[in-house]
């Protein structure tokens, strides 16, 4: 069984571990392979106590080590060779995704982030993004997601339909998630793993007209590296092929709020029916183009009774 790391005085294990190097010298000097391995085990797990004993000492799981430090920093780019320090063991990396899948806290991974990067058109604020690391991660939330376990359930039944296809099963997770902010490490898990996934949620939005949103793709407020489903609705098919770097520069220029009534995305909440669209002033079919100055920003609300009252 392996041995847990022992948290005590931070100073009593640094001078420990600083004479068991002292002494190191005569062995480094001896040809024998074998003693200099084993007079290094005890200062390997010194090492770990004393990474594990800088955090609070009444913090005693190592998973709970990784989520203090976290919580410490959150919203930054941390490396998992720190959360191997604080953590004390050698399978911290599965102490992050418990806290992540199982628990429900926001915990985006650098594997994500970069297959998610590599499809967005991500503007030049969101660059960061491009310096994390595979091994790295950051916490966006420091409360957990109280509907994790419902998540998780549905994210694992998912995972497992062999009738489904990749898009097909994240769409079914944002269906069951209006509204709701999801990480791209949740799409990514109900995708199998499948490094396809950011590219599947991309068409769902661009192709099928499904209202997914991001921080870059119409609602800025919200945290790097999540998605969310809108309203559960298609887009007509005339409004799909808006490219997303027109889309979010009309957003920008309308103040993100609908030009016939005034509804603000800040004015957003679950329970109002309402989201952004935009709307062809020389309608698509009629040969307007897909171009800024054809573009004007309205709520769905409105954008549905235009339509009506020009039929």
């Amino acid at each position: 069984m392996a041995r847990r790391s022992q948290q005590t005085d931070p100073e009593q294990l640094r001078t420990r571990l600083v004479e068991l190097l002292v002494d190191f010298e005569e062995k480094l000097s001896a040809d024998n392979l074998r003693a200099q391995v084993q007079e290094l085990i005890p200062a390997h797990y010194l090492l770990r106590d004393l990474g594990s004993s800088l955090v609070p000492i009444d913090i005693t799981s190592a998973r709970d080590r990784i989520l203090f430090y976290l919580k410490k920093y959150p919203q930054t780019m941390i490396s998992g060779e720190e959360l191997m320090v604080v953590a004390g063991i050698g399978e911290w990396a599965r102490r992050v995704r418990e806290l992540r899948v199982q628990l429900g806290w926001r915990i985006i991974t650098g594997v994500t982030v970069a297959e998610m990067a590599a499809v967005e058109d991500c503007e030049k604020d969101d660059r960061v993004l491009e310096q994390m690391a595979p091994d790295d991660y950051m916490l966006l939330d420091t409360e957990p997601d109280r509907d994790a376990a419902y998540r998780w359930n549905v994210a694992n039944d998912l995972r497992k339909n062999t009738e489904l296809g990749i898009r097909d099963k994240i769409l079914a997770y944002l269906r069951e998630n209006v509204g709701k902010q999801v990480t791209g490490d949740e799409l990514r898990y109900v995708a199998g793993d499948k490094t396809e996934w950011a590219r599947r949620v991309r068409e769902l939005r661009t192709e099928y007209g499904w209202a997914v949103v991001t921080k870059q793709t119409g609602m800025p407020e919200l945290p790097i590296g999540t998605y969310m489903l809108e309203l559960d609705r298609q887009s007509p098919p005339h409004d799909r092929t808006i490219p997303d770097s027109i889309r979010r520069e009309v957003l920008k220029r309308d103040g993100y709020q609908c030009a016939a009534c005034e509804w603000n995305i800040d004015d957003y909440n679950r329970a109002d029916p309402r989201i952004l669209e935009l709307h062809h002033k020389q309608h698509h079919a009629d040969g307007g183009g897909n171009t800024e100055e054809n573009l004007v920003t309205l709520c769905n609300i409105c954008h549905d009774e235009l339509h009506a009252s020009k039929k």
